[in-house]
């Protein structure tokens, strides 16, 4: 049975809540088009997954080039709703990757944004991972299980050895396919649509390095 020796984190709901702001931008993007936008089509559609995804989930019809300057579009909605709102950090999370690498864990951090690495810095929690993914990194992004892959990788671990913490359900789906331990974060009191993961919480204090260990026995 392998033991646990590195915890890969999601970035947007697991460690911060950008979600407003993301969500805002699409809305806003999508209204643009002529499409009404609900949260619910966020939560299933979009979340989790990179840019250019999520404008091709929604926006079907649309060529390759129309498709690219959207996304671009999106980009710089995001970034003024996230000055105007700020950053919220969820500090029972940086609680649990304090007590993990007291414990000598490795930790990564991933996300599908290319905006990973200035969330982290504007956040002033860029100084707490051992491997950072981003957006830029990956090719496929979630469901495909490359970033948590790479990430692992990146630690030196295998996929045995790593748990995942994901909120979003293509997020998850990608942990399990990659062959992880994964625990799903809901942070909207819909427990089921993570199903898949192994555990599901619905903050960080529900969970301590104890109990997470005892997902490998």
């Amino acid at each position: 049975m392998a033991l646990l020796k590195g915890v890969i984190f999601d970035l947007d709901g697991v460690i911060v809540n950008t979600v407003p702001s993301h969500f805002e931008a699409w809305k806003k993007l999508f209204g643009e088009y002529g499409k009404d936008f609900a949260f619910q089509e966020y939560k299933e559609k979009v979340d989790g997954i990179p840019r250019i995804d999520g404008v091709r989930a929604i926006l079907k019809d649309l060529p390759e080039q129309e498709l690219q300057k959207a996304a671009a579009k999106k980009q710089g909605y995001f970034l003024e709703f996230l000055e105007k709102d700020g950053i919220k950090v969820y500090n029972s999370t940086v609680d649990f990757i304090k007590e993990a690498k007291g414990h000598n864990l490795k930790v990564a951090v991933i996300s599908s944004s290319k905006n990973c690495l200035y969330i982290l810095k504007k956040a002033g929690i860029d100084n707490l991972f051992d491997i950072i993914i981003t957006g830029n990194d990956i090719k496929k992004g979630k469901p495909h299980p490359d970033v948590f892959l790479l990430a692992g990788a990146r630690l030196g671990l295998e996929p045995e050895e790593c748990l995942v913490f994901e909120d979003a359900v293509l997020g998850v789906e990608a942990a399990k396919r990659g062959n992880f331990k994964c625990v799903g974060v809901d942070r909207y009191q819909e427990p089921r649509r993570l199903s898949k993961a192994d555990l599901v919480i619905s903050d960080f204090s529900e969970i301590n390095l104890e109990k997470s260990k005892g997902l490998f026995k």
